[in-house]
């Protein structure tokens, strides 16, 4: 392993279009969003693993030679045919790192992942690196914005590239670099495989969005990402309401088995939608123009209006809707609905005084707002210049 310290970074994900459809063989488009998860690798000579997750408020320090005692029961050796999680070596791990083994909060499961992943990349190691592992993201746990997959896409590359099974990219001065298209396969693979210890069966929406990041289209189980997308700017809104994506997507298929003749027409137009958004995308590729903004504003007024039709709006995000609409901006529901998150498209000319204004209103309703943007870049190796100051302060307190 390389005696030197590297830097990761990953985007969220969101929802462009297609949410609830998507269950119902329907296309979804899922973007990259640019908020991402930051991760440090630093190669230590303590004898020990050390991982800090800051914002979850979890610091744990394994020595190495209880962690080389787990090895034989690790499966996951070989890298490149990845294997199901072994249920048993889970549990093991579990009982290892003193967790429940039906234990589901956040801390619990990021741990999880942590030494699942670590064990079985440097399984056919003749000895475990000893490492620091620090963690920093720019997205709130919980929100269905891909915070995990955005944690596993960095594990996954950084532990990949340290073990040598990928080559670590070369980030020039001031700037990012990116993997091969056959390494990002394989960082991906392993990226899930840290999304099924956390989510159990996972569609592998978001670690593709978080390895790849731009716009993915998903249709029928296949993932493919658009060659070439524009970066838009939106205003991300968390409303703050919990909710429950089982209870909504089961609320739909209610609504499918009572209103057949009027939902499965719902579930065809917002398919149209997520197709009419794709040849939008791909035009605005080579050149954006005023009249491309205006199709996605009135995508984006018409499928909120249809997830309000198959039972997946709530007030907070009506709210949401009516206090943007009131400065000229346009805003969906994003992920399971119900309450959670929602996106607002801005114009590149949008100045900034409507944003601020808007942001204000929003806050004094309760909500988070963040303005960035989708379409984000996917994981990428950092040169310590290319990372944000507060970024690097907080990376560097561990």
């Amino acid at each position: 392993m390389q005696a030197k310290e590297h830097i990761v970074s990953a985007p969220g994900k969101v929802i462009f279009h297609g949410e609830h459809a998507v269950v119902h063989g329907k296309l979804a488009l899922a973007v990259g969003l640019d908020l991402r998860t930051y991760l440090r690798l630093q190669p230590s000579s303590s004898g020990r693993v050390s991982v800090n997750l800051p914002n979850i408020d979890t610091f744990l320090s394994w020595d190495l030679s209880s962690l080389q005692d787990l090895l034989p029961d690790c499966t996951g050796a070989d890298l490149w045919g990845v294997r199901e999680p072994d249920p048993e070596f889970v549990k093991k791990l579990c009982l290892f790192a003193d967790l429940s083994d039906r234990s589901s909060d956040t801390r619990s499961l990021a741990v999880l992942a942590f030494l699942y992943v670590y064990l079985s990349v440097f399984a056919r190691s003749r000895a475990l690196p000893s490492v620091t592992v620090s963690v920093w993201s720019e997205l709130p746990t919980g929100a269905g914005l891909g915070s995990s997959a955005a944690f596993s896409v960095c594990l996954s590359a950084a532990l990949l590239s340290a073990q040598g099974a990928v080559a670590w990219p070369q980030a020039a001065e001031g700037h990012t670099a990116r993997w091969k298209e056959e390494e990002l396969e394989l960082i991906n693979k392993w990226a899930l495989q840290g999304e099924k210890i956390i989510h159990g069966n996972p569609s592998g929406v978001d670690n593709a969005v978080g390895t790849w990041g731009g716009v993915l289209r998903y249709h029928a189980g296949k993932i493919s990402p658009l060659s070439s997308v524009p970066v838009l700017r939106i205003l991300l809104t968390n409303t703050k309401v919990p909710r429950s994506t089982k209870v909504l997507v089961a609320g739909v298929k209610d609504k499918i088995n009572k209103f057949p003749a009027i939902i499965n027409p719902v579930l065809e137009s917002i398919d149209a939608i997520s197709s009419s958004c794709e040849r939008t995308l791909i035009d605005m590729a080579s050149e954006s123009r005023p009249e491309h903004y205006a199709v996605l504003e009135e995508l984006i007024d018409m499928n909120q209006h249809h997830l309000n039709v198959i039972g997946v709006g709530h007030p907070s995000l009506d709210t949401l809707c009516q206090v943007t609409l009131a400065h000229s901006l346009h805003s969906k529901l994003t992920g399971a609905g119900g309450g959670g998150c929602g996106i607002t498209l801005l114009r590149p000319d949008t100045d900034c005084s409507v944003v601020q204004k808007a942001v204000q209103e929003l806050q004094d309703c309760g909500y988070d707002c963040w303005e960035t943007s989708i379409g984000a870049p996917g994981v990428r190796l950092h040169s310590l210049s290319s990372v944000k100051s507060e970024v690097l302060k907080i990376l560097s307190s561990y």
